[in-house]
């Protein structure tokens, strides 16, 4: 649920029109950074261990919500949405 949350919290700090670009190059980069980890038994210098939360953490971030509004909502299914995208 971390990394959902920092990922989603990614893509509220940017334009509601670039979240879903934003959220492409999240998975990009930790699909890398866990393909360099597995290969190399390190983290990726730029993009981290390989997790989503790893990969968040180097995008610029909004604070954490103090209440579930409909933009935070949307944020989250972005998120949730490209989560179920790649597992199918």
């Amino acid at each position: 649920m971390a990394d959902i949350e920092i990922a989603a919290r990614a893509l509220l700090a940017v334009d509601a029109e670039a979240r879903a670009g934003v959220m492409t190059e999240l998975l990009r980069r930790a699909d890398i950074a866990d393909r360099y980890r597995k290969k190399l038994r390190r983290p990726h210098v730029q993009f981290g261990t390989g997790t989503l939360m790893s990969a968040a953490s180097r995008f610029d971030m909004a604070p954490r919500p103090t209440r579930i509004s409909g933009e935070v909502q949307r944020a989250y299914a972005i998120v949730i949405n490209a989560l179920g995208d790649q597992s199918a």
